[in-house]
Order: structure tokens, then C-alpha cells, then sequence
């Protein structure tokens, strides 16, 4: 079964001095506009409509069929779904009807989660290239050869677009060119996460590159493998065979937490706690600052890298199952049986939850 990996930081509605590899200011959006969402935590804290004393009233709006599996989390952007398929497509759907707008044939399956920035929609694929298409209408832009298979997703900030392959890359996002690339001790299918001038991505290790220049940072052999890294205040959250945070600055471990079975998804950072789902199989809140166990919601595990949005933590499983869990207390407020296992990790964007299907689907729910 193919990996996703997938992780998120915050900063809402404020506006804020930007440093090389900080994204640049501006209003609270409740886009979810690339797999670990902008503030590289997972976490949407611009979402009003849904929440805890409304979620259990979510119905299922739209369903749209493609040619195979969906490994790819959705990116949501005005108005538009975008996600890809092990049919080789990516495809755009309007995010209330779930009508086609378009779909791009790549030479690979496409498990990469689009981004979506400044009107393009930067995705990888399995045939070594990342892709930049015009997010109104498909067209090609340019697209970019790696040395191996791009199921790691992009993270786009600053005008630079950063993927990792057999190694780990900066392309310019206007032309596609290689700014930089890093050998890290094997490949990359982690989706790195960008903040305070440095590039946080796993491989076998964990690794910080300075976004600029590409120059290692630091490394460190807690955390990494498929599991994506969120940052937020000054720390780095990810998994690998345990739950870690590392200082972000220097990789000083912090914490551990003992995952038993490990986990590939990243965990998602919001309110001063981590919300992780492991194959043990168990959705867990940690303390941020201490690793300490809040709560625990039992689903048959899973790769699904869950999403937070006002005060509800959504997340997919092996067993078929998408879930909204109550972020403070873990109690069940939601859960809806999709067709089949859910690898995919779910995006919450204007009082609408979207999410791929082993089945071939993808899936949007709303309240009414």
C-alpha cells in the first residue's frame, strides 16, 4: 500500500513581518490551500461554520468518481477542490457541486497532494515530475524532473516551490528551474514544512535545511521516515516509529511519546496540543509542550493525517471511516462509512469536509 505523508503552523487574520521562508502576510483565509495548510500544522483556525455543537449534523453533499484509488489529501481554494488520483490525474471540482472543472493527465499515479498558490496548482507524480498548472483551467505551466518518483507533497512559499523526490528540492514556482536541491540519507516522501527561514522534511532522519540556500541545519535521528513535521511555536512535531517534538532551531528532543506501531501521518498542532493518528490503533491528543496523553478516540488506525478546524478533529481510517472527534475531550461527535479505507487526510474549508477513498472517490460534506 502506497505512503502519504504527510503536517502544519498558525497565524490567522493578523499581519506580520516575513522573513525568507516564513509565508507572507496577510487576512485570515479559510482556504486549505496545500496538504499541511499554510500555518504548516494542519490546523484551520479561520473555520466559523462547523463545529463541535453542529458537526454531528454533517451529510454527505457530493461524491465525485475518478479511475482509481485517492491517496491525495484535497486542497481547497476559491472555490475549488483540487486532488489527485492513481488513475494518473489531477483533477479541479467545484467545491459545492463537486462538477468537474478539469482534470491533467500526468505519466504517473499521483498520491502528492496539490498546493495551490498565486493561481497555479504546484502536485507531483510518480513519473518523477512536479507539475505546475494553471488552477482556472489545467493548462501546463511548466513542469520539473526529479531522479525519482514525487509522492512527497509541495509546500509553496516565498515564490519557491519545496518537494522532496530521491532527494530534496527548491524550484522557482514561476519557471520550474532548481534553485537548490539536498541528498538526504535516502528518499523523500515527507512533505516538508517551511518556517522561520528553514525547511523541516524527513527522510530517514529528520532534517532542517535553510530555506534560501538549501544548507543543512541540523539533523537528527528522532523523527522522520514518511511522517510529515508540523512546526509551531518554536517546536517540531513528527513521527516515525514514536512521536517527537524537537526544538526547531537546533533539533534538541523535547519529548517522546511511545507510539507502539509508529505512524506515517504528521500530526496536526493547534491550541497548544498535538493530535496524532498511529496504526496502534488510536487518534491521541498530546500536550505541545509535554507529550503528555489528553485523550485517546480507538479506530482500526490509519495514514490519514487529521485536520483541526474550531474545536473538532477530523480524521480518516483503515476501517473506512471518516471521524470528527471533539478536540478536548476526544468524544465522538461524527462518523460517516465511506467506500472503502481512508488514506487520504481530510481538508476543512468553509463548513465543508473533503476527503479521498481507496474506493476511487472523493468525498464532501456540509450541513445542509
Amino acid at each position: 500500500m502506497k505512503r502519504i505523508s504527510l503536517v502544519v503552523l498558525i497565524l490567522c487574520a493578523c499581519f506580520v513581518s516575513v522573513a525568507w521562508g516564513q509565508q507572507p502576510a496577510n487576512k485570515c483565509t479559510n482556504n486549505w490551500s496545500e496538504f499541511h495548510r499554510t500555518n504548516m500544522r494542519r490546523w484551520n483556525p479561520c473555520e466559523k461554520v462547523l463545529g463541535v455543537n453542529n458537526v454531528g449534523k454533517l451529510r454527505l453533499k457530493w461524491t465525485y468518481t475518478t479511475g482509481n484509488s485517492v491517496f491525495s489529501s484535497p486542497a481547497v481554494a476559491n472555490g475549488v477542490v483540487y486532488v489527485g488520483s492513481e488513475d494518473r490525474n489531477v483533477y479541479a471540482l467545484n467545491a459545492k457541486t463537486g462538477a468537474k472543472l478539469w482534470n491533467y493527465t500526468t505519466g504517473g499515479f499521483v498520491y502528492s497532494s496539490p498546493a495551490v498558490a498565486n493561481g497555479v496548482v504546484y502536485v507531483g507524480s510518480e513519473d518523477g515530475y512536479v507539475y505546475a498548472l494553471t488552477a482556472s483551467t489545467g493548462a501546463l505551466l511548466w513542469s520539473s524532473q526529479t531522479r525519482g518518483a514525487v509522492e512527497s507533497s509541495p509546500a509553496v512559499v516565498n515564490g519557491v516551490v519545496y518537494v522532496g523526490s530521491d532527494k530534496m528540492y527548491a524550484l522557482n514556482a514561476k519557471t520550474g528551474a532548481k534553485m537548490w536541491s539536498y541528498a538526504t540519507d535516502s528518499s523523500v516522501f515527507s512533505a516538508p514544512a517551511v518556517a522561520n527561514g528553514a525547511v523541516y522534511v524527513g527522510s530517514d532522519n529528520m532534517y532542517a535545511l535553510n530555506a534560501k540556500t538549501g544548507a543543512k541545519m541540523w539533523s537528527s535521528t528522532e523523527g522522520g521516515g514518511d511522517s510529515s513535521p508540523a512546526v509551531a511555536n518554536g517546536s517540531v512535531y513528527v513521527g516515525q516509529d514514536n512521536v517527537y517534538a524537537l526544538t526547531a532551531s537546533t533539533g534538541t528532543l523535547l519529548w517522546t511519546y511511545n507510539a507502539f506501531y509508529g505512524l506515517i501521518s504528521l500530526p496536526a498542532v493547534a491550541q497548544g496540543v498535538a493530535y496524532v493518528d498511529t496504526e496502534d490503533p488510536y487518534v491521541y491528543a498530546l500536550n505541545a509542550s509535554t507529550g503528555a496523553v489528553l485523550w485517546s478516540y480507538g479506530t482500526d488506525g490509519g495514514d490519514s493525517s487529521p485536520a483541526v478546524a474550531n474545536g473538532v478533529v477530523y480524521v480518516g481510517s483503515y476501517n473506512g471511516t471518516v471521524y470528527a472527534l471533539n478536540a478536548k475531550t476526544g468524544a465522538l461527535l461524527w462518523s460517516y462509512a465511506v467506500g472503502n479505507i481512508v488514506q487520504s487526510s481530510p481538508a476543512v474549508a468553509n463548513g465543508m469536509v473533503y476527503v479521498g477513498s481507496y474506493d476511487g472517490k472523493i468525498y464532501a460534506f456540509g450541513l445542509k
